[in-house]
């Protein structure tokens, strides 16, 4: 026990004494704020101070308070204080101090002025200017206009020629930000969560979702209970939406949603709102040769098997177009369904001979049957385009 404790303390005065090196990155809490500085906590004796400034936003606020977590960077000390910052650029930096964040791989800041060829010129510190290509501004390619005039933190590729050639690079930034929250998000996120994000690109084979920092890929089959041509129809760029996670796999860093999973199943009601024999009407929305697929309602889709559509008309028919096209609204009667399945069975009222008179005295069969319209009809008024469709089937019967 004595052995243990006498190698424990030997460790943590080893750590208190542990020289820090100008750009070493400490994680340190926020012991106290005041108007100017920052006290902060470096897990060793003494304090680290920074300039309250560096976490100002533009009206003066700061994003956390005491006790919370920061990252900062080691400059040295000075009058006894450890000094620290966040990123340089601001103020009177220098370029010698911009040479040290080089050196050490301090964050700068600075501020995208203008796009340029093959990359964008960037403001750091008070009139020194910088280059950062297009691969390097940003994780994913983005419309150049997106980042004029706004300012984001930059790391020292290259500082050449005494200042006079300055590179940097955003990705990298974004890129250790992306690692650091995939860590965190790592122990939290779960399949079955249900995440807020927002819409960031649309593809035509899914959508990418933003969950704060992290992306991933709703696929076209998730958008909706019901068949989708186009994604567009149903999402847009900067829409904020409710997904569920399905998958997970941090070894590609790819994560995958479901948007229709979040707005519920349909089919957990379709028994109440579509009973075995009930009447309702439907949308043909896809035709193949062994029938028709109707859409009862936003992802509930029954089968209009094509020996039915036959019936209606009283004639044997190769393919449902023949009858039926998309977009036609039909009225069907529920003939069975499987929940469990997901399977709907549909039917249409079938064919019925019109009622006839006897043949007026006087006329011949052959004048009275080319003249004759019927005194009732199996298919009332009000049917709908497929009421007509029937109707001009059996003018082909007749014919």
């Amino acid at each position: 026990m004595e052995k243990d404790s006498f190698e424990s303390m030997f460790e943590k005065s080893f750590v208190e004494f542990e020289r820090l090196e100008p750009g070493q990155k400490i994680e340190a809490v926020v012991v106290k704020i005041t108007d100017d500085h920052i006290f902060i906590d470096i897990g060793r004796k003494g304090e680290g101070v920074v300039d309250r400034r560096e976490f100002e936003d533009q009206d003066n606020n700061l994003s956390f308070k005491e006790g919370a977590t920061i990252t900062v960077y080691y400059t040295g000390s000075s009058g006894g204080e450890m000094k620290f910052t966040s990123r340089v650029g601001r103020g009177n930096t220098g370029l010698d101090q911009l040479g040290e964040a080089w050196k050490n791989r301090i964050p700068v800041e600075g501020v995208v002025e203008k796009e340029i060829k093959g990359g964008f010129e960037v403001k750091i510190a008070a009139n020194i200017r910088a280059f950062c290509p297009y691969s390097q501004m940003g994780l994913s390619r983005m419309d150049a206009s997106t980042y004029i005039g706004n300012r984001y933190n930059f790391i020292i590729t290259d500082f050449s020629e005494k200042g006079r050639n300055i590179v940097v690079s955003n990705r990298v930034i974004e890129a250790e930000a992306a690692e650091k929250l995939k860590e965190e998000k790592r122990s939290t996120l779960q399949i079955g969560m249900t995440m807020r994000g927002t819409v960031r690109n649309i593809k035509e084979f899914g959508a990418f979702v933003d969950i704060g920092g992290l992306d991933g890929l709703i696929p076209i089959s998730e958008i909706s209970w019901g068949h989708v041509d186009d994604i567009n129809e149903y999402l847009s760029v900067g829409q904020e939406v409710d997904v569920v996670i399905i998958s997970i796999d941090w070894s590609k860093d790819k994560l995958t949603f479901s948007l229709k999973k979040a707005l519920g199943d349909p089919w957990d009601e379709v028994l109440s709102k579509f009973p075995e024999g009930s009447s309702v009407k439907g949308t043909v929305v896809r035709l193949q040769p062994f029938g028709a697929f109707i859409s009862l309602a936003e992802g509930i889709e029954g089968l209009l098997h094509v020996s039915k559509i036959g019936r209606s008309v009283n004639k044997r028919i190769k393919h449902p177009r023949e009858v039926l096209s998309k977009g036609d609204e039909v009225e069907v009667t529920i003939e069975a369904l499987s929940p469990a399945e997901r399977r709907i069975s549909l039917t249409l009222p079938e064919y019925q001979a019109p009622e006839v008179e006897a043949v007026p005295k006087g006329e011949s069969e052959e004048d009275w049957v080319k003249d004759y319209k019927p005194v009732k009809e199996k298919n009332p008024e009000g049917m709908g385009s497929f009421g007509a469709l029937l109707k001009a089937g059996l003018e082909k019967n007749k014919k």
